[in-house]
């Protein structure tokens, strides 16, 4: 690690003079994002197709992306007789480890591996995506933003009850690999059907759908996971330094921040798990704590907040504007924050200590409750209750939410650069995680293949810096939209084994 961490403060070092002396680094954040836009775009219109709706006489284009997550999301709900209500205490208690037993195999506790996929959810989704959905959609989207993430809770229990089911295990290292990539092979593998006398298995199909999954993960990791997660903290950081600045450069603050990363990331899950159960406490209570002191800072505003709220949910304007503005807008933007359906979080989840895996499941339905239900939640409300989400200034995203903080508090561009920094960097640590596993599965689970994948991650770390954001949300909803396809295939055809493991669980609990 130190041999590592030498050579990337060297290059830093001599990168950084050799900008000053000879190279404009504006040159070469247009040269980055020169080459990465038409890319970008050229996906998105293949990934975001989207069926046309008549509302009040207004077209209204859906991507049939979402309707696919929210169908899923409302048929696991009623499917497991609403899990993510009737068994949402149960989930605390095992986050409380009431029902661990330490000879359990794994490599990290309920309350890591939680910690570990909130760190990759709990994002800037959370502060930049709700500005933009709240911005889109008027004070309604709140509502539906809320409803969406009582829903997500039921997916991520199938999905991460799934990622331990099928994970495996090296025996020399005690490593754990899981994740839609073994779930989507193995669980497709163990189905069959007879068809004139003969037995046929779905392992091919089970085969194509991880491999498809594995190269979206892999761009997702450096698309949302990455270069969204660097533009936005670097564009909070830059709005408090002078003009003439050089970390005014997104090549050069990206450097820096990508050394960050590479520190943490060479040690895997176990180091990662380790930032993340101190980190993501510590960055959700101050963001929290924050918004709470705002929202009180404007308690005669509250009560008319709440009105317009529910009353804009359900106006004509909302079908349009709360629906379509948060299930396109803000959904899409906080796939970045509950990630339900996409299977991430299962990557992390399948590495905890445990015999049963619907106890993990369990678990994983408290995430979208936290950053959806609570953390966006308390973005919006911050927004509506001071009055940007009507904001005409042009601010957009980080920007408009940081100012929405500033109306009450007169540091809170500190608060929230802290914030943003955090959650940016929480977020990249977990996501390189996820893409490590996919780049193992896909090519081989050694040394030098991590090792690899770890340096190109940390490039996009300076990509992502430097590109104009339009075409890093562009690439980043393409390839994390992407996942979802193949994933909630296997979960529909796997639910009845996530029942099954459900019910052993629930009999295991009640002898203890």
């Amino acid at each position: 690690m130190k041999k590592i961490t030498s050579v990337l403060l060297t290059l830093f070092t001599a990168l950084t003079t050799f900008a000053q002396d000879t190279v404009d680094p504006e040159s070469i954040d247009q040269q980055i994002n020169s080459l990465f836009e038409p890319f970008s775009d050229f996906i998105g219109r293949i990934i975001f197709v989207a069926f046309d709706f008549n509302v009040d006489n207004v077209s209204i284009g859906v991507p049939a992306v979402l309707i696919w997550l929210l169908v899923a999301a409302l048929f696991f709900t009623v499917y497991f007789k609403f899990v993510n209500f009737k068994h949402f205490k149960t989930a605390i208690n095992i986050v409380r480890g009431k029902y661990d037993d330490p000879n359990e195999t794994g490599e990290v506790s309920h309350f890591q591996a939680l910690t570990a996929a909130l760190s990759g959810t709990v994002g800037l989704g959370n502060i930049a995506g709700v500005a933009v959905a709240i911005s889109l959609g008027g004070a309604g989207a709140t509502f539906w933003m809320i409803l969406a993430g009582f829903l997500g809770m039921s997916t991520k229990f199938v999905e991460c009850t799934l990622g331990v089911k099928y994970r495996t295990i090296d025996k020399k290292t005690g490593t754990v690999y899981g994740g839609p990539m073994y779930y989507l092979r193995e669980g497709f593998s163990q189905m069959s059907m007879v068809i004139e006398g003969k037995k046929h298995t779905f392992s091919k199909m089970g085969k194509l759908f991880a491999g498809i999954f594995a190269v979206a993960c892999i761009g997702g990791s450096f698309g949302g996971g990455n270069m969204f997660q660097a533009k936005s903290a670097f564009d909070q950081v830059s709005n408090l330094l002078p003009q003439d600045s050089v970390f005014q450069h997104g090549w050069i603050f990206g450097s820096i921040l990508a050394i960050c990363v590479a520190v943490v990331i060479i040690g895997g899950i176990k180091s990662i798990a380790k930032v993340t159960d101190k980190v993501v406490p510590f960055m959700c209570v101050l963001y929290v704590l924050a918004a709470l002191y705002v929202i009180f800072y404007n308690y005669d505003h509250i009560g008319a907040a709440f009105t317009e709220i529910i009353q804009s949910a359900f106006s004509n304007e909302a079908i349009g504007g709360g629906i379509v503005g948060v299930m396109i807008q803000g959904f899409k933007r906080s796939a970045f924050s509950n990630e339900a359906g996409i299977g991430s979080a299962s990557i992390a989840h399948s590495a905890v200590k445990t015999s049963y895996p619907a106890s993990e499941g369990l678990v994983a339905l408290l995430e979208p409750f936290i950053d959806t239900v609570v953390v966006c939640t308390m973005t919006a409300l911050v927004l509506v209750i001071t009055g940007f989400h009507n904001d005409t200034s042009g601010l957009e995203g980080v920007l408009l939410t940081s100012k929405a903080f500033g109306s009450a508090i007169p540091f809170a561009s500190y608060i929230m650069t802290v914030a943003v920094v955090l959650f940016a960097f929480s977020t990249m640590i977990s996501w390189s995680y996820y893409g490590v596993q996919a780049w193992t599965y896909l090519f081989g689970k050694k040394k030098k293949t991590e090792t690899l994948y770890k340096i190109i991650f940390c490039i996009f770390v300076v990509v992502g810096s430097a590109s104009k954001l339009d075409a890093v949300v562009n690439f980043s909803d393409c390839m994390i939209f992407l996942m979802c396809f193949p994933n909630i295939v296997g979960l529909y055809f796997l639910a009845p084994i996530v029942k099954n493991e459900l019910n052993k669980y629930l009999a295991h609990i009640k002898t203890m």
